[in-house]
């Protein structure tokens, strides 16, 4: 594991490469972020940012989304994949906030769980970005892989597992930020399948980069 200076630097070069540090997703009421994240499950960013105004039109209140026809939303979500289970899902969770929570979207962990299509990760983000609830961390793919590549965690991909080791090591104010920075990381330099590894700052804390180099 890192030392606590090598992850504070990495904390600070990520915030000096993007000092925005926010969520991709629009949106404009605490609810819209949390079916906005339901939707971006296993699609993108900037598709889910493409379809959610039209079913914002549509559906302009939680009230009209908890009275919508299911099928009517599968229409307006259907690009997104498992449209179906997204759109049902984004019913009865407005049904629950009204029936159980006035309205108002949880600010805790186990009453976010109870919500339809609510996961960990889904639940720290809303923490994180609607409540500035301090040491959340949102464990999501780009997360999961850059912090193994970098050695910050054990190269475990179980997001709880991450979420647990991103813990014990990132400062708790910091941490909601760090993990949105590791998304925008992985999209602009850390990609995937053609890392660009000779252009990624973070290369002399990179545990990963450092193997690389011994083997040449």
């Amino acid at each position: 594991m890192k030392a606590k200076k090598d992850v504070l630097a990495i904390v600070e070069e990520l915030e000096r490469l993007y000092p925005a540090g926010i969520c991709s997703l629009n949106y404009n009421k605490d609810y819209e972020l949390l079916f906005s994240v339901r939707l971006a499950a296993q699609c993108t960013d900037e598709r889910v940012n493409k379809i959610t105004p039209a079913l914002y039109a549509r559906f302009p209140t939680l009230e009209a989304l908890a009275q919508a026809d299911v099928a009517e939303v599968e229409q307006y979500v259907h690009s997104t994949g498992f449209f179906r289970a997204k759109a049902r899902d984004i019913v009865l969770a407005s049904q629950m906030l009204l029936e159980q929570y006035g309205g108002k979207v949880p600010d805790n962990m186990d009453e976010l769980l109870k919500l339809p299509g609510v996961g960990r990760k889904t639940a720290n983000l809303i923490l994180g970005d609607i409540y500035n609830t301090p040491g959340v961390v949102v464990a999501d793919t780009h997360c999961i892989r850059i912090t193994g590549l970098l050695g910050l965690t054990d190269g475990t991909k179980d997001p709880a597992k991450v979420e647990t080791q991103l813990r014990a090591i990132l400062p708790p104010e910091k941490s909601n930020d760090f993990c949105h920075r590791m998304v925008l990381h992985g999209r602009a330099v850390c990609i995937a399948r053609r890392p660009q590894c000779q252009n990624c700052t973070l290369r002399p804390w990179c545990s990963h980069f450092a193997k690389q180099e011994k083997t040449k």
